[in-house]
């Protein structure tokens, strides 16, 4: 089941570089719920979800990101990643994702602190 995860942010890896509409709505099932921190209003759907990806986009090849799962609780899954934007600050990243048996994440919270220099 851990391939799952690795397929699903593979393919986030894939939206954040294209910032194609059709590359973010795939990783989300119609109904999902994407946090961008653990206690914000989420962007619930695919309309909100990716006007809001669109709106905070980063540019193409402007960041490296690593990660490793943290652990699994059936289909929700722990991932930390260090993302290192090119000209700017890097950041360490706590995902929650839930996938559903599609591979599509119902729901997905991220939490992201900039690391000191």
């Amino acid at each position: 089941m851990a391939d799952a995860i690795t397929t699903w942010i593979d393919r986030y890896r894939r939206a954040w570089e294209s910032n194609d509409p059709d590359d973010i709505r795939a990783l989300f099932t119609e109904d999902a719920s994407y946090r961008t921190e653990p206690f914000a209003e989420p962007s619930d759907g695919h309309l909100e979800i990716v006007e809001g990806w669109l709106d905070a986009q980063d540019d193409p090849g402007s960041v490296d990101f690593e990660w490793r799962l943290l652990g699994q609780d059936g289909s929700q899954y722990f991932v930390e990643g260090v993302t290192d934007y090119h000209d700017g600050p890097t950041y360490s990243n706590l995902w929650v994702v839930v996938l559903a048996p599609d591979g599509r994440a119902e729901e997905f919270t991220e939490w992201w602190m900039e690391q000191e220099a």
